[in-house]
Parts: structure tokens; C-alpha cells; sequence
């Protein structure tokens, strides 16, 4: 059993709309072998050792389901197994997971897909590791299997570092209350690092928090509370009730200190968190030194402070408001009168609610110094046997991170009190905050009651209020949030996904430059880059979840246009949870064969994946059947069509039910694009206005400014924006590369555009059909190499007949085609279509076939070049001349002099005298 591949799915995708791996696993000689064959030699110790996998509901939906999937019938095959484990696994380190799916790949017996949740990949990948170990350790040993593990391997041993690396990588307590509590409310948020930065909101709105210190605490304040000494005064000075208190940095300053101050005292480090080198509750001058040398491990300033009686309790001020209040109580353990203490350590260790580090809501109790030192003062060690009930404490904080309990008091604390931690924190400067604030009894005021606030804390844990070990749990990540984002506050940015075979760029940069005309700033991702306002950020294919991240975490973004291609849907998903509108342009053949997806229909099941999370609206192309099939999947509020077509029946039994649509009518005057919207219909461009399609030429063009409306429209943006971005934008290569870009500075026209599939090149052969051409009509004509034989020469019948010369090339990357095997394709069936020989010409370099299209090229005639490194090529157009093409091929450039037919000169030897329509050029062979 071995994993052939893996897919980590960041967003919603072919399989689900949240996180998940996907593994393309190989049972080998496990296809034979069932659970059912297997028997309860493998089921019995595969329950008994994850006995959660009794609770998993499988297909069967309630619990006990994968139990009888593993005995019913035939059984379940290891893969289905290797799932649920892998599952089981994350739930028992904190990550609560439940979906999963398996299936046997068709075609490819013993190879199945398996996908199951995750919340951190490197976790996810861990568990898929983990489990295939655990489950070839349980066969028997008469199947041979490689990979087993070797004898001795301890699972116990494997689980529990398993669960200290997710323990390492998962978000802490405070930081997942916090993510719970946004996402509650719909708020998206996302990772920044493998800490607890973590970015709420999208673009413009976004909200950071560090653990739980957020973008709007002031950097004073978090100096301030980390200075105890500081805190200290700052209090004091304000009536605050706060212990006696002295700076030192050498054991006899301390011991002195102490000795002023007065026994019994604390000695703790100036800067220091989570109770570490803190000594309780010293009384002599022994016992100052040693606290002192603790302390000092964390600190070369030390605080020697005034003991106050009392318990501890943490009180927790939100934005101005004590929220929850808990009394802490140090790690301890209770006797029984029969145990030892590493005895009694080892029963609590085992309540359920016990884990490593902030996996559960306990921590587990361990023996260290502190532990030590805590006996050896009270004559004990970890084998003495406590009396019946006596309390024995092995910590002197009440840290839950070292395995200190907490109890709610929040129902129970005194007015006075509250009204002393909310001036407290505010006196700091802190928007979160918490006091440590030692009292007997905090249901009574500190005024008649005594006690003193020993701490205040910036960034406060959260997880004793979120998960008490006693009492009610308090919601106190809810105000924080609702701190970050007031009622009515925006907390996204409006999100378009724009997919389909052909189309996505030109429609997303259409979509972009009607927002941005109206006053957005856009970010957009596509083919040619991730533009920030209009500007080139990264350049290349992007158009994946790590350029959509780019997009939403850019604090200047306030609308984004997600060009959403087939790849980075299959290879990683989508980079956004949901989106406002989406639209599907088109699903027509193109990349067929490759990553598992072979039909039609499994590439528009691909494509339908943005229309299933879209919220405000659907855009589907009314003229493509399988776009069509989509209206059936999405639940967004609106569903609006686009036909070229005014007759389409459907469209019209749509209108007539209130329905969306943008629709092309025919008039006297021309193309019309029209809106219907329930009971209106508005008029809102003629197409030869536009232009991007030529005067209304380039009808995909025209489809695909309708796309762009009908976005723009379904985002509010209002139809005078609209007509005056699709008048404003055209088809040139700045705003469009490599989309119909035309040059007419030559004596002939040039066309460059991208086309790359069969329906690219009908539309572009279309498009050179409506030119009235007083020549010739040359194509430099490619196709890329991974697509299917099939695909090449579809490619190359489409464009027999429209032209009358033809220059097969290739793309420079052939991706794994043999040399010139893809013009010799094209050749071919050029030739099988009927084109005869003498107009078919093979130069398979890209560069040296548009050279010699522009060569060749008369006044009047026409040349389409379908590029593929357009940035080059287009330079190639523009900058055409004698001298050109030898500066592209890398020979030394000649030098070139335009001279009229009757003019006299001379030369030296070695210069060619090239005579034609145009003129005499003189160059010279090699440039001084």
C-alpha cells in the first residue's frame, strides 16, 4: 500500500468545498484483502487501539456506520480504512475533522481516491503517514506487503509524537475562540504564519490579530504591561490596589529587599509570561536566593514583591467591559491515603480532558524542578503517600499551561471589583487585557475584603474562559470580534470568479476596468499576472489559491476579479471560501486527457465548482448546453443568462419568470445588448461602441463584454459605469495582451492573439474573416503540446480555408512532444483538408516563424499570428524591419539604410544591395 500522488485542496474543489488531501493510493496486494478477509484478527485491534472509529457515521450517516461497513457483505477495502484512520487520527490530536471519501479509480484496479478533511496540511499529510504505518502493523503476517514496520514499533509512542507536531502547528485556544467566533459570523479569515497571525476580513477590511493581541493594541500599552515595575506604579498612583514592590539584580538585593519589604514575599522576572521563574510565598532568605536564581533564568532583572493571601483569578477585560472572571488553582493533586504522589500524578493525568500542551482543555501534570522543589519544602517527594483529601500542590502558579484547573466566577465577582480590573486595564492602554488579582473571597469588594493585582497582561489566554475546568464556559472571543468589526461594518470585499475554456482574461480585465472606472481598487488574477490597480505586482499563470491569497490580503484592495483556470482548480482549488458572483463563459475542448479529467462533462463538473459557492449571483452562457446544467448546482440568490441568441427558449421562459438575463438583439442599426431583470428591460450598448470587438466584428469579444456587464451589474455597479468602462476598454496589447491585438503600422495588418484550442481559433479565423483584405491572409499557426493528437489537428481544420499562406510552428516549451512534431501535425492535416503544399510552409522556431510571416507579407495583406510568448512577439510586430529579425536570432544586428531608387552612393566591398517594392536597402553584413 503506498501513496502513488497527493493533492492539498486549500478552498472549495472537484470533491468538496472546504480543505481537503487528496491521495491517489495503491493497495497493491491489499485489493485482495477486505476487511471482511481480514477478519477480527485485524478489525478487533483496529478498534480496540481507536476506539473513536465506533462514533464515525460513514455512509450510514450515525454513529457505528464504519463498523458495518467493515463487516458487512464483502466488507471495505484498505483504502476506505487508511480514511477513516486518518481521521480518527487528527480528532485525537485536536483537529475536529469528519469528511471523507474514498473511491476506486476507474480503469486502474487496486488504485483508489482517497480524500478526507484537514485543518493544517503538514498534520493531514502526517495522519495519511501515521495511518498507513498503524495499519500494516496490524496484518497478518502471511500478506506480503512492503513498508511494514519493523518489529519492535510502538503505535502508543507514534500517536503521542503525532500529537505534540499538531499540538506545535495548530492555533493555540485563544486564537481558535477567535476563529470560531468569526467564523460564526461569517468572517472570513485566514493564516498569515505557522503562529497565531491570523487576518480577518478581506482586502481593505481586514483585521489582524497576534494570539490575542490585535492590530489596534498600542505598542505602549503591550511595553507598559510587560513591565511589571511600570505596572506597578502606574496603578498605585491611580488608588489601585497593587502589592509592595522592589527592582533587583543580585541575590543579596533581593535578600534584602525582601527583608525590607517584609516576609512572606514573591520573587518573579521583570518581563515574563505564563508563570515561569515565578516563587511563591518565600519566607526566608535561603528560599529568596534560590527563587532568585530561577527567576533569573528568565531575566537578568528580577522583582522581589510583597505576598498577598488569596487565590488567584484572572479577570478579562474586552474593549472597556469585564467579560469573564476565573479563579485559578495551581497543578496539585489530592490524596487518597493509598497512592504515592507520582501515583496520584499518573490518575489525573488519565481524565479524558487532560492533553498534551493546549490539546485538551487540561493540561497534563508533570514533575520538574518547580514540582521538586514544592515537596522537598514540605518534607515530600514523588513517593510519599498523601493523607485522605489532603491537597499537595506541585506547582506555585496558576498557569493551566503547566496543569493548573480554573473555575468560572464571572456570575459571582463584586461590583467593585469588576469596576477595579476595567480601570486597570484601562490606565495600561489595552483593548484586551487581563488583571491577576489575588483575593479570598472575589464575590466581596477589595475594599473591605483586602487583595491586590499582582499582574496585568497583554494578549491574556483565553482558554480557562473559553473551557473552564469547572463552571460555565464564557463566550469571550464574541466581544473581540464584535470589537474588530461593529455591527453593519464590512468585513469583505466584493469577489467575482470567472471561469471557462475561453475568455476568462479578456472578460476578467473587462470586469476590472469597469470597476476601477467607477473608483475601485481592484485586484485582479489572471493568465498574464496578479494586477493591483492596474499595475503588474507578479507576473505569469496565475491564477490559483496563492495569487487569490495575494489579492485578499492586500490592504488596499476593496473589489477582486479571480480569473479561476482549470489547473489551479484541480491542483489546489479555489483560494476563497465564496464569492459574490461567478460566471462560466463557455466549456469547450481544451486540456482533455490530463490529471484525470478525459470528457466534457468531468471538465464542466470542474468548472461548476466557483458557480456552487457563488452568494449574489450565477452567470451561465445560456448557449452552451453544459453551462446550462450548472444553473442546477448553484444556491446563489440570482441566476442570470447570457445568450446571443434573442430567441433561446429557455432565456425567454426565464425572463418571463422574472428571471435575469443579458441578452443580443438584432436591430437596423446593429447588435444591441440588452438586460432583462424581472419586469424591466434596459438597453445598454449598441456592440459596435465597444471596442474590443472591432466595431462589433469580434462577436467574442462582444460575448464576452456581455459577461463583464452582467458581473458588474450583479455587483452593483450602475449601468452608466458600466457603458462607460466597455466604451473605455479595448483590445489593445497594453490593456489586453495577447488578445486580438491589432498593429496597423505596417503596410499590412498584423493580428496577435493567444489562441491556443479549437474554439479560440474558430473565433480569431472568424474574427479575419470580417475584414475586407485587398491581399493575402497569412497565419502563423501552433497548437501546444500537451494537448491530444485529436485536439492538434482539430486546431489545424478550423483554420484550413480561411487564409491563403501557412506557417506551422511550434510553442518554445513542447512540453514533451519529439522536436518538430506538432508543426508536422499541423502540416498534415492541413494538407488532408485540402490546402495545397506550395502554401504551406514549416518553421517550427516561434521567433523565426513570425519573422518570416512579416517577411513575407505585401501591402494589403493580413497576417494573424497565434502566439504564445506574446510579450516577445508582439515586440517582434511593432519593431519589425531589415534589422529585426537578426537581433531576435542572435546574430550581430546589421546595420540598415532606406534609400530611395535614384539616389547615387557607394560602398565598400561586403555590402548586399536589396531591391523591392519599397526601395534599395544597403546593409552592411557586420555592424562596426
Amino acid at each position: 500500500m503506498r501513496i502513488v500522488s497527493t493533492n492539498v485542496y486549500v478552498g472549495p474543489n472537484l470533491f468538496a468545498h472546504f480543505r481537503v488531501i487528496r491521495h491517489v493510493l495503491d493497495l497493491g496486494e491489499l485489493e485482495h484483502w477486505p476487511s471482511i478477509r481480514l477478519g477480527d484478527a485485524f478489525i478487533g485491534p483496529l478498534l480496540q487501539t481507536l476506539p473513536g472509529l465506533r462514533e464515525h457515521g460513514c455512509s450510514y450517516r450515525e454513529p457505528g456506520g464504519f463498523v458495518r461497513r467493515l463487516w458487512e457483505d464483502e466488507g471495505t477495502w484498505m483504502g476506505h480504512v487508511m480514511e477513516h484512520v486518518a481521521i480518527e487520527l487528527q480528532n485525537i490530536a485536536g483537529s475536529p475533522v469528519t469528511y471523507g471519501r474514498t473511491r476506486s479509480i476507474d480503469n486502474q484496479p487496486g488504485y483508489y481516491n482517497v480524500v478526507f478533511e484537514y485543518h493544517d496540511e503538514a498534520v493531514g499529510r502526517e495522519a495519511s503517514t501515521l495511518a498507513i504505518q498503524f495499519l500494516l502493523s496490524l496484518l497478518p503476517a502471511e500478506i506480503e506487503i512492503e513498508g511494514r514496520p519493523a518489529d519492535g514499533w510502538d503505535f502508543a509512542k507514534a500517536r503521542d509524537r503525532f500529537i505534540r507536531y499538531a499540538q506545535s502547528r495548530a492555533l493555540g485556544p485563544s486564537t481558535a475562540s477567535l476563529v470560531k467566533a468569526a467564523e460564526e459570523r461569517d468572517i472570513p479569515w485566514i493564516r498569515l504564519n505557522r503562529q497565531s497571525l491570523v487576518q480577518f476580513g478581506h482586502g481593505k477590511y481586514q483585521q489582524r490579530i497576534q494570539a490575542t493581541t490585535t492590530g489596534s493594541t498600542g505598542n505602549i500599552a503591550v511595553e507598559l504591561a510587560g513591565d511589571k515595575e511600570e505596572t506597578n506604579g502606574i496603578l498605585r498612583d491611580l488608588g489601585l490596589p497593587v502589592p509592595e514592590q522592589r527592582i533587583v539584580r543580585n541575590a543579596g538585593d533581593a535578600v534584602r529587599a525582601a527583608t525590607r519589604i517584609g516576609f512572606p514575599v514573591v520573587v518573579k522576572p521583570l518581563r515574563g509570561n505564563h508563570g515561569r521563574g515565578v516563587s511563591i510565598n518565600l519566607k526566608t532568605d535561603e528560599e529568596v536566593e534560590l527563587g532568585f536564581n530561577k527567576a533569573q533564568e528568565h531575566g537578568r532583572t528580577i522583582i522581589v514583591e510583597s505576598y498577598i493571601e488569596g487565590y488567584d483569578h484572572r479577570l478579562l477585560v474586552v474593549n472597556g467591559e469585564l467579560v469573564a472572571a476565573a479563579k485559578r488553582e495551581p497543578g496539585h493533586v489530592v490524596g487518597d491515603g493509598e497512592h504515592t504522589i507520582g501515583e496520584l500524578v499518573d490518575i489525573v493525568n488519565q481524565d479524558p480532558r487532560r492533553g498534551v500542551g493546549h490539546e485538551k482543555v487540561l493540561t497534563r501534570l508533570e514533575f520538574d524542578y518547580q514540582a521538586e522543589r514544592l515537596l522537598q519544602k514540605i518534607g515530600y517527594d514523588e513517593n510519599t503517600v498523601p493523607a485522605k483529601d489532603e491537597v499537595v500542590y506541585l506547582r506555585s502558579t496558576a498557569n493551566l499551561s503547566t496543569g493548573g484547573t480554573a473555575l468560572d466566577v464571572t456570575d459571582i465577582i463584586h461590583p467593585d471589583n469588576r469596576e477595579m480590573a476595567i480601570r486597570a486595564i484601562r490606565a495600561i492602554g489595552l483593548d484586551i487585557g487581563g488583571v491577576d488579582f489575588l483575593t479570598n473571597d472575589i464575590s466581596l469588594s477589595y475594599r473591605e475584603a483586602g487583595g491586590a493585582i499582582c499582574e496585568v497582561n497583554a494578549g491574556p489566554g483565553f482558554r480557562m474562559h473559553v473551557a473552564p475546568s469547572e463552571g460555565t464556559p464564557r463566550d469571550v472571543a464574541g466581544p473581540v470580534i464584535d470589537m474588530l468589526f461593529p455591527p453593519d461594518a464590512p468585513k469583505r470585499i466584493p469577489i467575482a470568479a470567472i471561469t471557462g475554456t475561453n475568455g476568462k482574461t479578456t472578460t476578467s480585465r473587462m470586469l476590472a476596468h469597469i470597476l476601477k472606472m467607477t473608483g475601485f481598487t481592484v485586484g485582479m488574477t489572471s493568465t498574464d499576472g496578479v494586477f493591483i490597480d492596474g499595475k503588474l505586482t507578479v507576473a505569469g499563470d496565475m491564477t490559483g489559491p496563492t495569487s487569490a491569497h495575494m489579492i485578499l490580503r492586500d490592504p488596499s484592495v476593496d473589489a477582486a476579479v479571480m480569473e479561476t483556470a482549470r489547473g489551479g482548480l484541480l491542483r489546489s482549488g479555489l483560494g476563497f471560501r465564496s464569492c459574490n458572483v461567478a460566471a462560466c463563459l463557455n466549456v469547450t475542448a481544451d486540456h482533455l486527457g490530463l490529471r484525470g479529467i478525459d470528457t466534457l462533462e468531468q471538465l464542466a463538473e470542474l468548472k461548476r465548482v466557483p458557480m456552487e459557492i457563488a452568494k449574489d449571483a450565477a452567470i451561465l452562457n445560456a448557449d452552451d448546453p453544459l453551462c446550462l446544467q450548472m444553473a442546477d448546482y448553484t444556491e446563489a440568490v440570482r441566476l442570470c443568462y447570457v445568450t446571443m441568441n434573442p430567441s433561446h427558449a429557455l432565456v425567454k421562459q426565464h425572463i418571463r419568470a422574472g428571471g435575469q438575463a443579458f441578452v443580443l438583439e438584432q436591430a437596423l442599426n446593429g447588435h444591441m445588448i440588452a438586460i432583462y431583470d424581472g419586469e424591466t428591460h434596459t438597453p445598454l450598448l449598441w456592440t459596435h461602441l465597444i471596442p474590443a470587438t472591432i466595431e462589433g466584428r469580434a462577436m467574442h469579444n462582444v460575448q464576452n463584454a456581455m459577461f463583464a456587464a452582467a458581473l458588474a451589474y450583479n455587483m452593483g455597479i450602475g449601468l452608466e459605469d458600466i457603458r462607460l468602462g466597455l466604451r473605455t476598454f479595448d483590445s489593445t496589447f497594453f490593456q489586453a495582451p495577447g488578445r486580438m491585438n491589432i498593429y496597423d503600422e505596417h503596410p499590412f495588418k498584423v493580428i496577435l492573439d493567444y489562441a491556443h484550442n479549437a474554439a479560440a481559433v474558430r473565433a480569431i479565423c472568424d474574427v479575419t474573416d470580417r475584414f475586407d483584405v485587398d491581399g493575402r491572409r497569412i497565419i502563423v499557426l501552433a497548437a501546444p503540446g500537451d494537448r491530444r493528437d485529436q485536439d492538434i489537428r482539430d486546431i489545424a481544420e478550423i483554420a484550413a480555408g480561411h487564409f491563403d499562406h501557412y506557417i506551422c510552428r511550434r510553442d518554445d516549451n513542447t512540453r514533451g512532444r519529439d522536436g518538430d512534431e506538432i508543426p508536422i501535425m499541423l502540416k498534415d492535416k492541413l494538407l488532408e483538408e485540402g490546402i495545397h503544399m506550395d502554401a504551406i510552409e514549416l518553421v517550427p522556431d516561434e521567433q523565426e516563424a513570425t519573422w518570416r510571416a512579416l517577411e513575407i507579407a505585401n501591402p494589403g495583406d493580413l497576417v494573424l499570428v497565434l502566439g504564445d510568448n506574446v510579450k516577445r512577439t508582439w515586440k517582434q510586430i511593432i519593431y519589425f524591419n531589415a534589422g529585426a529579425h537578426a537581433e531576435e536570432v542572435g546574430a550581430k544586428a546589421p546595420v540598415v539604410i532606406d534609400l530611395p531608387e535614384t539616389d547615387e552612393f557607394t560602398f565598400d566591398a561586403d555590402v548586399e544591395i536589396i531591391s523591392d517594392e519599397r526601395g534599395v536597402r544597403i546593409a552592411r553584413e557586420e555592424a562596426d
